[in-house]
């Protein structure tokens, strides 16, 4: 039985995908490295010691990589942290999933910061049992530490729970983690990415999957 379900934040209760691939273009392009902006796009969803190794050679990576990741970060915050708006129905479905008595968590490659004002945006504050970031894991998605964190959490066995996230490294480190993972399209990866990822199903969005919560894994 399912017991709790893990959710991502960026792209899957949060509208920030455009914004993290502007920030990190406009971040590498202040370093002197030009990258297309579909190009940093399909990167996000990574954490920053995934993503600028994906982009840059190691030499490169480890000369610069913390400065740029140090940018980026301030820059977001200046700049799109304030249009980050939460998607529709968010509350609704934790709602719904708490009261089919589901324990709800979320598992971030964000930090921490940038966590607690995404809940705010979302509006689902008190909602949830616990959060993990990019801080309380080594590594992060698609490495499945981020995942682990949130099961150790709640303490629970991988088959308690399921994720719920919107890129193809949610699925990969859902899967490294042992645990299934339900996609969503509002982060802009395909439905075929995501399912070649190994997502076990697929909803536009969190209001899609709100509406149709009887059809989903989650009430299983």
């Amino acid at each position: 039985m399912i017991e709790a379900v893990i959710f991502d934040v960026d792209g899957t209760l949060v509208d920030t995908v455009d914004f993290h691939a502007l920030a990190w273009q406009r971040s590498f392009a202040a370093f002197g490295y030009e990258f297309g902006f579909s190009e940093v796009r399909a990167q996000i969803g990574k954490g920053g010691d995934q993503l600028i190794p994906s982009l840059l050679p190691d030499a490169e990576a480890a000369r610069n990589g913390a400065k740029i990741d140090a940018y980026r970060k301030d820059l977001f915050a200046q700049e799109y942290m304030p249009r980050v708006r939460g998607f529709a129905h968010v509350r609704d479905l934790f709602t719904a999933l708490a009261g089919q008595g589901r324990r709800l968590a979320l598992a971030s490659s964000a930090k921490g910061d940038e966590l607690d004002h995404y809940v705010r945006a979302a509006g689902i504050e008190g909602l949830f049992e616990c959060a993990v970031s990019s801080d309380d894991a080594e590594k992060s998605k698609p490495h499945p530490d981020i995942f682990r964190s949130a099961l150790i959490r709640l303490g629970l066995a991988p088959d308690r729970a399921v994720v719920v996230g919107d890129t193809p490294y949610d699925a990969q480190a859902a899967h490294g983690a042992g645990i299934p993972c339900v996609g969503m399209l509002s982060g802009g990866f395909t439905e075929a990415e995501l399912k070649a990822s190994g997502c076990v199903e697929i909803w536009p969005d969190p209001e899609a999957l709100w509406r149709n919560l009887g059809a989903s894994l989650l009430s299983r």
